[in-house]
């Protein structure tokens, strides 16, 4: 009874979901070739998730330090972490992607092989310059590319809902902070930064979301996600439409449980103000 009750609160658009997927996975269970097809394809759930947590890891750790960039007191900080994200916001995903790959990685490789000649002409530090000489491009494969890439491009966005986040903050509450002899970035780390990560935090799990769906880009770039190995058996086999039907059933599994539990942060917080 208590669980008919708590279903009966249910969204219906969410007991029609569920009723779907239900069905689905039935359907998947009893059928031989959906089996098959599952089992081949759930191996890519681990490139899935380790790609999008290190990338969205990154991506805010850069966001948040580009995000106080934007709303310092520095002109110059100011306008890098504009120009930055202007630029990146107005690039598509998958043109970084390429970019990263093709291009931004070889001249990674040529920096650090630079680096490590200039070490290696310094007596004490040549230990360090001759493995830096000795990197070559083939040394960062596709997975840490496609990081990097989605890690520059969610900056972007992370950095302005960090803004966003941070100037909704009442004025006074900095300059409260500042008359009890808090220097800036003081304030910032207690007084500021605590409050605005908790308003940002629904917008972030958001973004985490969209990450999670566009990691399924990086399947351009040979990484062995789930839409790369499902492309791959689909065109061994033939079998387009069930194929294809079990990589969207593993996204919407993943991406509807994240949905829900960003709306249920956001009524605690919410409960808790």
């Amino acid at each position: 009874m208590l669980l008919v009750n708590r279903l009966s609160r249910l969204p219906y658009w969410l007991l029609a979901a569920l009723l779907l997927g239900v069905i689905f996975l039935w359907a998947m269970l009893t059928r031989a070739d959906y089996r098959v097809i599952l089992r081949a394809v759930s191996q890519g759930i681990s490139t899935t998730v380790y790609v999008t947590v290190v990338a969205y890891a990154l991506a805010t750790l850069f966001g948040l330090l580009l995000g106080l960039m934007r709303v310092s007191h520095s002109r110059v900080a100011q306008e890098i972490a504009t120009f930055y994200i202007e630029i990146l916001r107005g690039v598509p995903m998958l043109v970084i992607l390429y970019y990263i790959a093709f291009v931004g990685a070889p001249g990674l490789a040529q920096a650090v092989n630079a680096l490590g000649r200039l070490l290696s002409d310094i007596g004490p530090l040549q230990w360090l310059g001759r493995p830096l000489t000795d990197f070559q491009v083939r040394d960062l494969d596709f997975t840490a590319r496609a990081i990097l890439a989605l890690t520059i491009g969610y900056s972007a966005f992370i950095a302005e809902i960090f803004r966003a986040g941070i100037q909704s903050i009442a004025v006074s509450q900095l300059e409260g902070a500042r008359s009890l002899g808090m220097g800036y970035w003081q304030a910032m780390r207690y007084v500021i930064l605590p409050q605005a990560v908790r308003n940002v935090l629904p917008p972030l799990g958001n973004d985490f979301i969209a990450m999670l769906k566009d990691s399924s880009l990086v399947s351009v770039l040979g990484v062995q996600d789930i839409t790369q190995i499902g492309k791959v058996y689909s065109a061994s086999t033939f079998r387009f439409f069930e194929t294809y039907n079990v990589v969207a059933f593993l996204y919407l599994v993943m991406t509807v449980g994240l949905a829900l539990l960003v709306r249920w942060l956001e009524r605690r917080m919410k409960v808790a103000t």
